[in-house]
C-alpha cells in the first residue's frame, strides 16, 4: 500500500436532457468515490469506475497500448483518489495490466468486472462457454473470482439463444461463487431491451449520453435509451453506464457536464465507466462527477 487512501477502499416518469430530478431529501454525498449497490447483486463499486478499454481491439486497447508505465501511472492515480471498481475485458488485454498494479491490494476492496468475447477471432480461442474462459481470466488477474462477468458486445435481439452456453456455463460459475454476478454489454437497441427484461441479467452495460444517436456512439436517440434504462432499474437490473463522453466526441468541458448532468439527474444508472487515459483525466472526471450531483 503506497498512502491511506489505498488502504482505506474500504426513475419516476422520464424528464427531457435538460429536466433534472431533484436531489433526494438529506442527500450529503455524491462523488465519484461513493460505494453503490449495483442493482440486487450485492455488490457496491464506486460510483465511477476505470474504464481500460478505450479503443479496444485485437487484445489490446489505447490503454494498454500506451506500454506498462503508462498504464501502472493511470490506474494508481485512480486507486489513490478511491476508485476500486475495474472495468476490463479479454478484447482489451488488460487483465495483465490490472494484475500488476493492484498487488498488495486487499482483494475485498476491488471489484473486478471482465467481459467474455463471444466469438472466435484471431487473437482469441473461444471455448463456446464460460469455464475455460473464467478460468483464464483469474490467472491472468492473480484472483480466485470475478466479481462480475459481462457477455460482449450484444449486437441483436436473439442474443439469449446465440449466447447460451455462455450463459448456462456463467450461472454455473455464479452458483459456485467464482462469478459474482453477470450480464451483458449492449450495442444494439434490440438487445439492450431484451436485456432490461431478461431474467438472466443481473448487469447491463449501455451506451448512453445526452446527445444519442448513432454519432455519439449511442443505439437509438437519448431519449429511447434512457426510457429502456429506466424500466431496467425497474426490474431491479443494474446499469453501468458507458460512452457518456460520446467515445471521445464530448470533449469540451460543457458536453461533459451536460452528459454527466443527463445521466446521473435522471437517474439512469448505478455507476458509470469511462476509459480515461492519463491521470490529469482521471481528475478532472472524478472532478466533474461531483458537480453532476
Amino acid at each position: 500500500m503506497r498512502n491511506m487512501n489505498r488502504r482505506d477502499f474500504l426513475l419516476t416518469t422520464l424528464p427531457g436532457p435538460a429536466m433534472l430530478l431533484p436531489q433526494a431529501p438529506g442527500k450529503t454525498s455524491f462523488q465519484a468515490t461513493d460505494r453503490v449497490l449495483l442493482g440486487k447483486t450485492g455488490i457496491r463499486a464506486s460510483r465511477l469506475a476505470l474504464g481500460t478499454g478505450f479503443n479496444g481491439y485485437n487484445h489490446s486497447s489505447a490503454q494498454t497500448r500506451q506500454g506498462k508505465e503508462a498504464f501502472d501511472r493511470l490506474l494508481r492515480t485512480g486507486l489513490d483518489r478511491g476508485l476500486n471498481f475495474l472495468d476490463m475485458a479479454d478484447l482489451y488485454g488488460s487483465h495483465p495490466f490490472v494484475k500488476e498494479v493492484v498487488k498488495g491490494i486487499p482483494r475485498s476492496n476491488l471489484v473486478m468486472l471482465s467481459k467474455i468475447w463471444p466469438r472466435k477471432e484471431k487473437w482469441n480461442e473461444f471455448s463456446g462457454g464460460a469455464k475455460a474462459e473464467i478460468d483464464r481470466f483469474r490467472q491472468e488477474l492473480g484472483t480466485d473470482t470475478i466479481d462480475i462477468c459481462l457477455i460482449h458486445c450484444m449486437m441483436n435481439n436473439k442474443w439469449p439463444a446465440e449466447t447460451a452456453r455462455i450463459q448456462d456455463e456463467l450461472s454455473e460459475l455464479k452458483q459456485k461463487k467464482i462469478v459474482g454476478a453477470v450480464g451483458v454489454s449492449c450495442h444494439d437497441f434490440g438487445a439492450l431491451k431484451v436485456a432490461a427484461e431478461h431474467p438472466w441479467v443481473d448487469l447491463i452495460l449501455a451506451r448512453i449520453n445526452h446527445k444519442g444517436g448513432a454519432e455519439y456512439s449511442m443505439d437509438a436517440s437519448a431519449e429511447e435509451v434512457a426510457k429502456v434504462l429506466q424500466a431496467a432499474r425497474k426490474n431491479e437490473k443494474a446499469v453501468l453506464g458507458m460512452k457518456i463522453f460520446g467515445a471521445g466526441k464530448l470533449v469540451k468541458p460543457e458536453e461533459k457536464d451536460a452528459s454527466l448532468r443527463y445521466v446521473f439527474g435522471n437517474r439512469l444508472v448505478d455507476a458509470i465507466t469511462v476509459g480515461m487515459m492519463n491521470p490529469e483525466e482521471v481528475n478532472d472526471t472524478v472532478a466533474r462527477v461531483a458537480k453532476a450531483g
